[in-house]
């Protein structure tokens, strides 16, 4: 038989805890417990978030590390089975949607970090590459933010007309290409750069104006363009005339 929470002293009980002091006095281990609700014969379920934690050999903070595991990563942990991994996962994904702005159509970008900002929860967890192109109107507004790959394709093997096609299919003029780096490292590669000088040269030819390239990663990002030094070969001419 399984220990349950309310067999645990009044003052371990993470129910009455929060009822009494509030949401924001509870460790991770016991805001956990209050999803998972019951333990194992051995453990109260406070004792088996904690050793669900404690799994964390990451560099990343726990409970952005737990939203980062499957169901079946999840499950190879004694004491959560496919249901409380379920509800595990449901919870991080309801996380991430309360810090998303999902309503970011005509949305005005000023600068690459207000970009950055709204795309940043739903890319920063990913453990697989995702490229998307942000389409802007003369306005500098967000017309579409549309996927353009998925996977483990790595950015080169994406076809530059593939990604030229979202604002010339949207009779747009601006873009700004953002793809993720699911590792620490968020600077860009030497493949990266090469690619973004590639897609800048054929974006100006059709008359589009590519913005920038940015890489999230780690809750921060990186200009891949201005990496590049086509930005400041562009000021550079300004400066000139």
């Amino acid at each position: 038989m399984s220990i349950k929470i309310k067999e645990l002293p009044e003052l371990e009980r993470p129910y009455e805890k929060l009822e009494t002091y509030g949401e924001k006095v509870l460790s991770d281990a016991e805001l956990l417990a209050i999803i998972i609700k019951t333990g194992t014969r051995e453990e109260t379920a406070v004792q088996l978030a904690q050793k669900l934690l404690s799994q964390n050999n990451t560099t990343e903070e726990n409970l952005k590390y737990l939203n980062t595991l499957t169901i079946e990563e999840l499950m190879q942990i004694k004491g959560i089975g496919k249901v409380k991994a379920i509800q595990l996962k449901a919870v991080g994904e309801i996380a991430v949607r309360m810090f998303r702005t999902s309503n970011y159509k005509n949305k005005v970008i000023k600068t690459t970090h207000e970009l950055a900002k709204i795309l940043m929860s739903d890319l920063n967890s990913q453990k697989e590459e995702i490229i998307k192109v942000a389409v802007l109107n003369n306005k500098n507004q967000i017309i579409k933010i549309a996927d353009i790959a998925k996977g483990t394709t790595n950015i080169v093997n994406v076809p530059i007309k593939d990604i030229l096609y979202e604002p010339i299919k949207s009779k747009a003029t601006k873009f700004i290409l953002i793809h993720n780096h699911p590792g620490d490292d968020i600077e860009p590669s030497e493949v990266d750069l090469i690619y973004t000088v590639k897609l800048y040269g054929a974006a100006k030819s059709l008359g589009l104006e590519m913005l920038d390239h940015i890489i999230i990663g780690k809750m921060r990002y990186v200009s891949v363009l201005k990496k590049s030094g086509i930005e400041n070969k562009g000021k550079n001419k300004k400066d000139k005339n």
